[in-house]
């Protein structure tokens, strides 16, 4: 397999999961800064030109967070990946879906590009302010998904790594604090060794 990434983007959460798996995969750098993603050689792998992308052993290519996160606990279920039963794994790609594309595409892409939102940049920081709203709320929803529990699906799941990804991002990139359930959960994360691992990797340690 292959993973197509950028530091401490997204894919640092399918990061996480390759690692968890343990079985073999390189790690491929896409430079987005540089627009690496629309060059001809990784848009005719993945047109959508963004990561996570992942390569399969038989040649054909995986995009989009949820999917490939629950491909890979389907895929490798002696990793403890995916939740028993099928509520719990509804909650997982429930919990999963929520991050991706509420949170991060709809609160940290306002944030963080406020031009792909309004064309007028004196709009720009109520877009901002909006996107962190946002944010913020999925945190508290987040906070109370996890109230009594240690991990989202109640036991360790693909759902874990999205949610801590946009932890990431919030508290480790933004200096933000996280909600206490929440805070306690990315602790969990980051003392897990496939997490330390990725944050090595991607030079985020």
């Amino acid at each position: 397999m292959k993973l197509f990434y950028s530091p401490g983007a997204c894919s640092v959460g399918i990061h996480v999961l390759l690692e968890e798996i343990g079985a073999p995969y390189e790690a491929v750098l896409v430079n987005l800064r540089e627009g690496a993603q629309f060059k001809p050689d990784f848009a005719g792998l993945n047109p959508k030109s963004k990561v996570p992308t992942l390569e399969r052993d038989d040649g054909t290519v995986l995009t989009e967070y949820p999917a490939i996160a629950f491909w890979l606990a389907s895929r490798f279920p002696t990793a403890g990946l995916m939740p028993s039963g099928m509520d719990a794994q509804a909650r997982a790609l429930e919990a999963t879906d929520y991050c991706v594309a509420t949170m991060h595409m709809q609160g940290f892409s306002r944030m963080f590009r406020p031009a792909n939102f309004a064309p007028s940049e004196a709009d720009h920081a109520a877009v901002k302010a909006r996107g962190e709203e946002i944010f913020a709320k999925g945190l508290g929803l987040m906070d109370k998904a996890l109230a009594g529990r240690e991990w989202l699906a109640g036991t360790y799941s693909f759902a874990d790594s999205a949610l801590f990804y946009v932890s990431f991002w919030w508290n480790a990139r933004l200096q933000k604090d996280l909600p206490g359930n929440v805070a306690a959960h990315f602790a969990r994360m980051n003392a897990r060794p496939a997490v330390q691992r990725t944050l090595k990797a991607e030079g985020l340690a």
